[in-house]
């Protein structure tokens, strides 16, 4: 094994992984067996390559590798327990050696949308921000930068996700920092939106969420917020939290009396001033019940004019058949509102995704289960990028994943179609937002060079 860590950084993060909005999984004994399986094969294929370590796990054959090694590692394990795995990536063991045969597999001209990205640009102002040390605990912040902070900057966001992935548009959401000057506010989101617009030459890449705090400070004042961030600046949705911060919970319905009550004024606001999306952190919360999506249902049925887009899934661990877990929270609440499937709520697959697809049978009741209950039209692509580096390797893990026919004909699992994973991956936001589909981003070298000459000068700790 190289003594560079450089060179053992893997494709896919098998884990564990967190920030402060989750606690991190333990490693399975699947992941910790993939991993050594897949270091294994890295150092007898990469010399027979001509590669490096570093280049080979960087490359299709090193994601097909990966890929390979989990979903046979996770199929060994399911039949030692007398189980069928109930999902599985279709990689065949010569992807792993052969970069035309790798590409064939985990390539695909599918019009990507990616409808949860961050970042989060720092400077002296922001550098301490308080709450913004949250990202620090992802991988990304190992981006090879002097200082973390700089690993979350623009440039970085611009470079993995229309460089280095095959996204071709991308919505900046909102993060729940509450002070000010914020590292992700208005003003940063348009400095990104703008260097995209740079460098593509066109406008149609970015879109922007406004964030909107309705359970601090006075709702009036969050009101006419919201009246001028959307006089000003092209807002294609709202982000919402509910749980932050603590000791502030609220729900969109205003169902519990102990809690912040602003819930039916903020979508009267959302109606007035529009657009009448909302996009709501539901799931990971550390724990906060506020997180729970137990407030959809109702909220979507007395809201129908409404489309509530909700993030994550309510996931927040590996799914399981209790009601009161996971994703089962959020189907639970809008069965029981009555709201059917391809009706105004819709799932989306940022961070639930990503922690999912290591697990392929719980990958395949999650995707399953919101692909059933909501309808096909009705899921949508999110990474939660930059958090996890360049959202390729998710991509490139959809594509090439599929739901057990068991599973299918059990549980009534939709079979994960080419014209499926299409609006999956973009189609399904394409009409949320009412755009169509660009080509990939003709990147400019020369516009990109300008674009960092133009940024502000990294974070340096103690400069003045």
């Amino acid at each position: 094994m190289s003594e560079d860590p450089e060179d053992d950084v893997l494709p896919i993060e098998f884990g564990p992984v967190s920030s402060d909005e989750y606690r991190p999984a333990p490693p399975t004994p699947v992941m910790i067996e993939a991993v050594r399986r897949l270091r294994e094969l890295t150092d007898d294929t990469a010399p027979r390559l001509g590669l490096s370590r570093r280049a080979f796990l960087r490359s299709s054959c090193g994601t097909a590798a990966a890929l390979f090694v989990l979903a046979a590692c996770h199929s060994e394990s399911r039949h030692a327990q007398g189980r069928a795995p109930g999902g599985t990536f279709t990689v065949p063991r010569a992807a792993t050696t052969d970069p035309e045969h790798a590409t064939a597999v985990l390539g695909g001209d599918e019009f990507v949308f990616d409808v949860q990205t961050h970042l989060l640009e720092f400077d002296a102002a922001t550098a301490d921000a308080e709450g913004a040390d949250f990202a620090r605990a992802f991988p990304y912040a190992s981006c090879g930068a002097s200082d973390w902070r700089d690993c979350f900057g623009i440039d970085h966001w611009f470079r993995e996700v229309f460089v280095r992935s095959d996204t071709r548009m991308a919505v900046i959401s909102a993060v729940p920092l509450l002070e000010s000057p914020n590292p992700l506010s208005i003003e940063v989101m348009e400095r990104a939106r703008q260097a995209a617009k740079d460098v593509c030459g066109d406008d149609r890449r970015v879109f922007l969420h406004g964030q909107v705090n309705p359970n601090v400070g006075e709702l009036p004042t969050s009101t006419d917020h919201m009246r001028a961030v959307a006089a000003t600046h092209p807002i294609a949705a709202w982000k919402v939290y509910t749980h932050v911060p603590a000791g502030r919970g609220w729900w969109l319905d205003d169902h519990e009396s102990g809690a912040v009550q602003c819930g039916h004024a903020f979508l009267d606001a959302v109606r007035e001033i529009g657009p009448k999306i909302v996009c709501v952190h539901k799931g990971f919360g550390s724990g906060s019940r506020f997180s729970s999506p137990e407030d959809i249902g109702p909220a979507a049925k007395a809201n129908p004019d409404i489309i509530f887009v909700v993030y994550h899934s309510g996931y927040d661990g590996p799914d399981d058949d209790d009601p009161e877990h996971g994703i089962n929270r959020l189907i639970a609440s809008v069965d029981k509102a009555g709201i059917g499937p391809n009706g105004n709520v819709y799932a989306e697959l940022g961070s639930t995704w990503f922690n999912a697809m290591r697990d392929p049978t719980q990958a395949a009741h999650v995707l399953g289960k919101l692909l059933r209950r909501f309808g096909e039209d009705r899921v949508l692509w999110g990474t939660d990028s930059i958090w996890y580096g360049s959202p390729q390797p998710q991509i490139e893990a959809l594509r090439a994943f599929q739901i057990s026919n068991e599973l299918q004909d059990k549980n009534g699992y939709p079979e994960l179609t080419e014209s499926l994973r299409r609006k999956v991956f973009g189609a399904n936001a394409a009409r949320l937002y009412g755009v169509t589909a660009p080509e990939k981003c003709p990147v400019d070298q020369h516009a990109l060079a300008e674009l960092r000459a133009a940024l502000p000068p990294p974070f340096v700790p103690g400069r003045v």
